[in-house]
């Protein structure tokens, strides 16, 4: 399916690694230009230089939570390909805490965190999306959001509160930007990685531990996912191919929600 996406232009957040990396490969292949960003010159400079062969790729590195370099990407992409068509907000990592135990700094860290890096970059690159005439902004947030856990308490409130965000700026962009997200479960990583690393039963190889992790999560399909299967989902929100969807999100989590 051709999703109508050749010669538009991309911006990825988080881009170095993981759902950002991957979905920054498949725009890349979709025929996009992609800018990607992220914190860690080293680790964004061996992105570029593996994604290079798949098209045009900009590396510029960002702390979105800071708005003057955020606003330096915004000028950096504008002086590289002067529009942007879509905008993928790539949130981090979750915190493991219960309410007991999280602090108020931890709490303003967090929310900071999941809000202002939707915040920041949407308000930079909002002119530059209406004018494109197809705009879009995806951003990547968590089952968590819908069915929260006891022992992610912050996180899973913070990811609430940015769905309702994400629903308001779908009403008020409209009809110029359309805004949209994908809600994630358990995707391969590098914290999972880090986690099988870690294993206290050293006989267990990789998929074995994945697979007894998918099986004491109760995930339907039996696995974890891929970031490349959710860079999909991303693609196909972010383009044409998803013209009258705004508002809305795609659950990309294996069965694993309980919700309806």
């Amino acid at each position: 399916m051709d999703l109508g996406l050749r010669g538009r232009v991309a911006v990825v957040t988080g881009g170095s690694s993981g759902i950002g990396l991957a979905t920054a490969r498949v725009l890349l292949e979709e025929g996009m230009a992609v800018a990607i960003c992220a914190r860690n010159p080293q680790r964004l400079e061996q992105a570029r230089q593996a994604l290079s062969a798949c098209g045009d790729v900009l590396a510029y590195p960002c702390d979105i939570l800071d708005t003057a370099a955020v606003a330096g990407l915004l000028a950096a992409v504008s002086d590289w390909q002067g529009r942007c068509d879509l905008l993928v907000n790539n949130a981090g990592q979750g915190r493991v805490s219960t309410f007991a135990d999280t602090t108020d700094a931890a709490w303003e860290e967090e929310l900071k965190l999941k809000f202002f890096s939707q915040i920041n970059t949407t308000r930079a690159f909002a002119p530059m999306l209406a004018g494109s005439g197809q705009g879009a902004i995806v951003a990547v947030n968590s089952l968590l959001a819908y069915q929260p856990e006891a022992h992610m308490v912050c996180t899973s409130a913070a990811r609430a509160g940015v769905q309702n965000l994400l629903k308001s700026l779908a009403g008020e962009f409209a009809p110029a930007i359309r805004v949209n997200s994908v809600v994630v479960g358990l995707i391969e990583s590098g914290q999972w990685e880090r986690r099988f690393q870690a294993r206290e039963d050293r006989a267990l190889s990789r998929e074995q531990w994945l697979a007894d992790l998918a099986h004491s999560k109760k995930i339907p399909l039996g696995r974890l996912g891929l970031p490349q299967e959710v860079a999909r989902a991303i693609a196909f929100l972010g383009s044409p191919a998803a013209s009258f969807v705004t508002g809305t999100q795609i659950e990309v989590s294996g069965g694993l929600s309980r919700h309806i």
